[in-house]
């Protein structure tokens, strides 16, 4: 039986993500700052989500090391994945709950600080 996608072709289509999504990013950031009147932090909002491409080619490049050493069908390359991305899933949510936190905080003083 032959496969609808091949390892090598998903290789390149992540790859290509991975250095697309970056430019891409920030264009679409940029575009979006210009318009709000928010250039640089549009800018950089952009870029952080097209930061996601280079994170999905590295998720992508640990899946297969682990699935080329413990084996597709093992138990265990299944829970060295489910531990990995789990915690990688509790760092990234956690560091963007602080981000956010940290951003109201810092829009709560400056609203207060121009009312006084």
């Amino acid at each position: 039986m032959q496969e609808l996608i091949t390892v090598e072709q998903a290789e390149r289509a992540v790859a290509i993500l991975a250095m697309a999504l970056p430019a891409a990013g920030l264009v679409i950031g940029g575009i979006l700052g210009a318009v709000r009147r928010s250039l640089i932090r549009y800018t950089i909002v952009g870029l952080m989500c097209g930061l996601l491409g280079p994170a999905i080619w590295l998720l992508w490049r640990m899946y297969n090391g682990i699935v080329g050493t413990y084996g597709l069908d093992s138990v265990r390359g299944l829970l060295v994945n489910l531990v990995l991305f789990v915690g990688i899933g509790l760092v990234v949510g956690i560091g963007i709950g602080l981000v956010r936190r940290q951003a109201r905080r810092g829009a709560g003083e400056t609203a207060s600080g121009s009312t006084e």
